[in-house]
């Protein structure tokens, strides 16, 4: 069970994911933070081909998502039935995250944007990190609220089903649709500040992941029931 402010949140967080991500592949040595299968082909290709740089890169990659996605879930804990929607845990993941895209946001102005090898490492790694403790705190949510924002492969498949298999006649899939679009977009917009103004690319993820920790501190400070 969703609603339509648990929509919003998970779209703007989706929002940031898109753009960590660009930055990833464009920057940080063409790998991506939090989409874990498409490093696997990345690293099989690097097998093959005996290329050590990507092969370290997802590497990296990897160590920093299984390091995030197990402090997450040490932090967010699982969903029990009796839990509101959204448990105050998962806004402290969020907000422990949070410090995480701060770190990566200096490393990243150190660096104008364009670092070398050795700190490309560690900012690859920091913002792995980070992509691992969201999901880990989206699969905290309770109510069988099942979301992901970094992930969004079964979204689409989703997507695809609703319009070919509409559910009481609902042929749109509304909010995967937005999550999506907000995945494109957050890289869209990503991509294009890392072109033409690098030092500024840390504002989206700042900003749309304070936004939701935030706003989900007001909204429920001690996990009360989402509306």
């Amino acid at each position: 069970m969703t609603t339509p402010r648990l929509t919003l949140f998970a779209v703007i967080l989706t929002f940031g994911t898109g753009a960590v991500d660009a930055a990833a592949y464009i920057r940080l040595g063409g790998v991506f933070s939090s989409v874990m299968t498409g490093n696997l082909v990345l690293a099989g290709y690097a097998i093959s081909s005996t290329t050590l740089s990507m092969a370290l890169h997802t590497a990296v990659a990897f160590a920093g998502y299984i390091m995030g996605t197990a402090l997450g879930t040490r932090i967010a804990g699982h969903p029990r039935p009796d839990e509101p929607i959204w448990p105050a845990r998962v806004t402290t993941t969020l907000a422990v995250e949070l410090v995480v895209i701060a770190c990566f946001s200096v490393g990243w102005e150190m660096t104008g944007g364009n670092p070398a090898i050795f700190a490309e490492h560690v900012l690859l790694a920091l913002s792995a990190l980070a992509m691992g403790m969201q999901s880990a705190a989206m699969r905290g949510l309770g109510g069988h609220a099942a979301l992901s924002t970094t992930y969004l492969t079964g979204t689409l498949t989703g997507v695809v089903a609703a319009l070919l298999t509409p559910r009481d006649g609902t042929r749109f899939d509304l909010r995967g649709m937005a999550m999506l679009a907000a995945l494109t977009g957050g890289a869209a917009c990503g991509a294009t500040l890392i072109a033409v103004a690098p030092s500024l690319f840390p504002a989206i993820p700042l900003s749309t992941l304070a936004l939701v920790v935030v706003a989900a501190r007001i909204t429920w400070p001690t996990g009360a029931g989402a509306g």
